[in-house]
This record gives C-alpha cells, structure tokens and sequence, in this order.
C-alpha cells in the first residue's frame, strides 16, 4: 500500500492547532512546522510506509481550474503572514526525512494525490488518502482508504456510498450537483446532498441524469416539477462546477513505485534544519527512531 499525505491541510491544521508563540532565530514563527513535523514523524513511526507520497499546493490562484473559473476558491482568506515561508521548511523536511514532497504551480495537491494512486493502482499497489478533505473519496477504489490520520477516521469503498450517500465514482458529479462552499463552487438551488445522491444512484452519473431530464418529475421528489427545470437552467454551470470537482489523475509524473520507496533520514540535514528553526531534542529523537526504522526495513527487504 502507498499512504498520500495531503500535507497542506495538515499544515494548517498545525497552524491553527500549535501555540504560535514559536519563533526560530529571525522572530518567524515556525510552529507550524514543528506540528506538521510531530503528525509526520507519528504517522511514519506507526505504519512503517512501504510507499509514501507527500503532496503540497503551491497558491490558490495559479492552478489551471481559475483560469476556467476565476471564482475559484476566491473566498478564501490569503495565508497568514510567514506561512508560505514556514510551508517551505515543511518541504525542505520532507526531503530531509527521505519523502518524496511534490508541489506543481498547475495542479493541487489533489491531482498529484490522484495522479500517483493511479499509477501505482496500475502497479497493483493499493493507495491510503491521508487527508482531511472529502473531495479525495472520488479517488478511492476496493481496497483503498480514505484516513483521517488525526481523527483515526478510515472509510474503504463501501464506506463511502454510506457515509455520502453516493459511491467514489460518481462524487464529482454529487459535488457538482450540491456545490462545495469551500471551495467557492456553486451547486444547483434547491440541490442538497440528499437529492444529489438520489438523482445520481437513479442514474448513475451527470450525463444519464441530463440525457434522461424529462424523467427527473416522475421520481417523486419534493419539488420534482421544478427540479427538473432547475437543473435544466443551471446544466452550464453543473457541467462546469465538475471539471473543477473532478481530480486529475494523468498529470505528467515521471515516477515509479521505487521512487516511493522511503529513505532514512539525513540526520545531520534534519539537525541543521532543527537548529535553524530553534527546535529542541524531541524532534531529533524522533528522527532517529526512524532512521533506525528505515535502516532495519532496507535491510530486511534486501534479505
């Protein structure tokens, strides 16, 4: 199995979760890095990663999804000030850890993410999502799981039908449909998560859905005269608001699952890094703990 962390999340979960009293020598604060550095050591202590993937966005306004929608995610708050900077250390950490980080100024942290479980899917390797975000349940196939490394909340294939009401493969239609606030996507009014998974397990995707829309007033839906004309007025905006749900999984990757594999630590790289950041002996154990681990785990797959 390949775990595909989407860091950026986990990022500011530490932004907003770490107390931000912590500076490095220059007066920048680097308490994010210290938390994401604490969730990526604990992460990589319990499940002894075969593959690992690290995934980062780079900015919200540069990826090809605002130049087909400018609106894109433009309800968001810029980042705070120093956490692009202290986003750089976490990859710069990554690297030093032995993980392959990847970042692109294209796609998100999504695309990669989709990108790698299909080519290691092709491999016969399964994929676990390290994520907070629900959107990557369109990724998740039979054997796949969709974690939440901070809740311990895993969900497989079936699990996602019941917890959303629609299966992996029709998500970015059910997004579409409902629209996602958080990423400033507009759905159909009247549309919740309720009839969206409704109209979709009827049948089966978008295109049926608008290939059969004269059928949608017989479904006995509340307000099923109008649903069908609604969709009907906003089929340009549904179709658009799926090719930003959708996750790209063939950006050009030149990888393979061997590229994946984790290193040991650079200990001295990770101690200099440490000491510019002003961090203490905890995080250094740690690190040591895992070059142990990765040592033992090289050794035991070359036997």
């Amino acid at each position: 199995m390949i775990f595909l962390i989407d860091a950026s999340i986990y990022v500011f979960r530490a932004h907003h979760s770490q107390l931000p009293d912590m500076m490095d020598g220059d007066g920048n604060p680097v308490h994010a890095v210290f938390g994401f550095a604490r969730f990526l050591g604990d992460l990589m202590e319990r499940i002894r990663p075969r593959y690992i993937g690290v995934a980062f966005d780079q900015r919200l306004t540069t990826s090809y999804r605002n130049r087909i929608y400018p609106a894109y995610k433009a309800n968001r708050e810029p980042a705070p000030a120093g956490l692009p900077r202290q986003f750089e250390y976490c990859r710069e950490l990554c690297r030093h850890l032995g993980l392959r980080a990847f970042v692109d100024p294209e796609f998100e942290a999504d695309d990669i993410i989709g990108t790698l479980s299909c080519l290691m899917r092709a491999q016969g390797i399964r994929s676990a999502f390290i994520t907070r975000d629900k959107d990557l349940a369109q990724l998740v196939r039979d054997g796949d799981l969709l974690w939440d490394f901070g809740a311990r909340t895993q969900l497989g294939y079936r699990d996602i039908r019941r917890e959303f009401g629609v299966a992996p493969e029709g998500f970015a239609d059910f997004l579409a449909l409902t629209g996602d606030t958080s990423d400033n996507i507009p759905g159909v009014p009247g549309i919740g998560p309720k009839i969206a998974g409704t109209l979709l397990r009827k049948f089966g995707s978008l295109d049926e859905l608008y290939a059969n829309i004269g059928r949608v007033a017989a479904l006995g839906l509340r307000g099923g005269g109008a649903l069908g004309e609604r969709l009907a007025m906003h089929r340009e905006s549904v179709f658009l608001a799926r090719q930003l749900t959708r996750i790209v999984c063939d950006m050009p990757l030149g990888v393979s699952a061997s590229d994946l594999r984790p290193k040991p630590p650079d200990l001295a790289a990770l101690g200099g890094l440490y000491d510019r950041l002003g961090f203490g002996p905890l995080l250094r154990r740690q690190g040591e703990r895992l070059a142990q681990q990765q040592t033992a785990c090289a050794a035991a797959a070359a036997s």
